[in-house]
């Protein structure tokens, strides 16, 4: 399986505006959301595709907007789940007139490249994202439109989508999955007629555009010179958006479902207080940089002090970088090496620490070294979100069990297991967020949130998948 939780943009201007500038700035809006790549797409050209963050390339970025002037442009930045960090699997991609760039899974890849010439696929060598591509344009060859062949792929493909085009007869297109698994807003700004698609709404507001709002699941949305067009490919009506968005992936002044990150992380940590309400605490601290909201919340809730007990030295090579989506261990080690405690805060109190989230257990382990050593008289971790047994398949990079703290260990009690993480991380406490509590928090029904990596339940995806080790799915 295969798949990339990723950012993606299309940006359109009816008054033939040249939009690259506003893509380009889009896309460093949606760092926080893959930091291995970035890339551009206008019609009939060749999509250019860069290694490293989209401000690394700021010398480049007055010949890109010279070059790749268009009033039809999409973008994307990558942050790999499967396949290597090379320059060939950075997106958007091209399949004859169409540039496509993918933000999603892909669950049945394999099976789908069958149907595209029975496509050798390993995941060293393949793209889902190209793979969608190649049968979409397969299918429009015979049924036309682009929605009428979506709403043939939406039956042979499984998994989670959003997708944003641009044709060679400069037109913008963007289509979020039926089950709206993983986000996708739309915006609009007056001066210059531009209308955008982005995964996240901070794209928006990076280009001074206002949000018009989300892109309905089983939606399909063109921009052209005959203005918007809204057709629906798919009339599912049951829901499974990502709660893991809401507790790490988004970035906090983002709009998501009507709801604020900023505002829901913040409830998160009030709802958390209530469930683990740890009164004789001395100080509540946020691990850097996702988890303050709902720290701040969690103190509010109990009236405890809050404070910054740990910070990020952003000045180090990695400091400023997000190590869960870092693709490789040593550099997820060398980015938490870099969270540094305020002694002068920690020493002698009991801390309380909050998390958004415990997957592999090595970020948690270094910050409570790093708290013991400056003099903590007591660690108790809270996190935001519920123990993860279960690898994902709908685009976060936790794709096998092998590597996960809380995977299912048979014969053992999930609380003798979240006892050993405790112990193995070397805090006095450990407490975990559970998923009614969060999705109440959020304020959408539970039934409407994915929680597939806490209950092992796939239909949503539609699948029943094999768990493989990482090095398998990453082809290491």
């Amino acid at each position: 399986m295969v798949k990339e939780n990723c950012g993606v943009v299309g940006i359109f201007s009816s008054d033939g505006v040249n939009v690259i500038p506003m893509v380009i700035d889009a896309l460093r809006a949606l760092q926080h959301r893959g930091q291995e790549a970035w890339g551009i797409a206008v019609p009939k050209k060749s999509p250019i595709k860069r290694l490293g963050l989209v401000s690394s390339a700021s010398h480049e970025f007055q010949k890109i907007t010279e070059d790749y002037a268009s009033p039809a442009a999409i973008g994307h930045v990558r942050y790999s789940t499967v396949g290597k960090s090379n320059l060939e699997n950075a997106q958007p991609l091209k399949v004859k007139d169409l540039c496509i760039a993918h933000n999603g899974t892909i669950a049945n890849v394999a099976e789908l490249a069958n149907l595209v010439g029975g496509c050798t696929f390993t995941p060293q060598n393949a793209s889902d994202t190209l793979i969608a591509a190649q049968r979409l344009v397969s299918l429009m060859s015979t049924n036309g439109k682009l929605g009428s062949a979506l709403s043939i792929l939406k039956n042979e493909m499984a998994g989670s989508y959003c997708f944003t085009f641009v044709s060679d007869d400069n037109a913008v297109y963007a289509a979020r999955d039926p089950r709206g698994f993983r986000p996708m807003v739309l915006g609009s700004k007056e001066e210059g007629g531009v209308s955008i698609v982005a995964s996240e709404s901070s794209a928006l507001t990076a280009i001074g555009a206002k949000l018009v709002r989300d892109v309905v699941p089983g939606e399909l949305l063109k921009f052209s010179n005959n203005g918007m067009e809204s057709e629906m490919f798919s009339e599912e009506k049951k829901r499974a958006h990502c709660s893991f968005e809401f507790t790490y992936f988004a970035h906090p002044t983002s709009r998501m479902e009507g709801t604020n990150i900023y505002v829901a992380r913040k409830r998160i940590g009030q709802f958390l207080a209530r469930k683990f309400p740890i009164k004789d605490a001395d100080l509540v601290i946020p691990v850097p940089d996702s988890a303050r909201p709902a720290a701040l919340g969690y103190a509010q809730e109990l009236g405890l002090p809050f404070d910054e007990g740990l910070l990020k030295d952003r000045y180090s090579k990695k400091g400023p970088l997000r190590s869960f989506i870092e693709p490789h261990q040593s550099d997820r080690v060398e980015i938490n090496r870099w969270i540094i405690p305020i002694t002068d805060i920690i020493s002698g109190k009991h801390v309380v620490v909050i998390d958004d989230s415990l997957v592999r257990g090595t970020s948690s382990k270094a910050i409570i070294k790093a708290l013991r050593r400056a003099g903590a008289s007591k660690i108790s971790m809270l996190i935001t979100y519920p123990p993860i047994k279960y690898p994902c398949y709908a685009g976060i990079d936790f794709p096998s069990q092998d590597e996960l703290a809380t995977g299912i260990i048979d014969g053992v009690t999930d609380e003798q297991i979240i006892e050993k993480i405790r112990s193995d991380i070397g805090a006095d406490f450990l407490g975990y967020n559970d998923a009614e509590n969060l999705a109440n928090a959020v304020g959408i029904p539970h039934n409407s949130m994915c929680f597939t990596c806490t209950t092992g339940d796939y239909a949503t995806l539609g699948i029943k998948p094999t768990f493989k080790t990482r090095a398998e799915v990453k082809g290491e």
